[in-house]
């Protein structure tokens, strides 16, 4: 006997950013406040202000400052 067809609903966000990845300013120092600050700003979810962060920080185009501005991304939110 088949088993009934279960939908479940799915999120999808069609917006793409394109961001250059050779950037030609050098990395812009904020601290990790003010960056998840402006992020916040602009994001949908939880989940998109961490991936962008995340994302932002391994580009090289964004430079922590202050406390955090030594700390390594290595192993954090794969």
């Amino acid at each position: 006997m088949a088993q009934p067809i279960q939908s479940i609903p799915v999120d999808h966000n069609p917006r793409i950013q394109v961001i250059d990845a050779n950037p030609k300013q050098p990395a812009l120092p904020l601290t990790l406040l003010e960056l998840v600050q402006a992020v916040n700003e602009v994001s949908d979810s939880e989940n998109e202000l961490i991936s962008t962060v995340v994302y932002m920080l391994r580009s090289g185009r964004i430079q922590l400052a202050g406390s955090f501005r030594d700390e390594s991304l290595d192993g954090f939110y794969d």
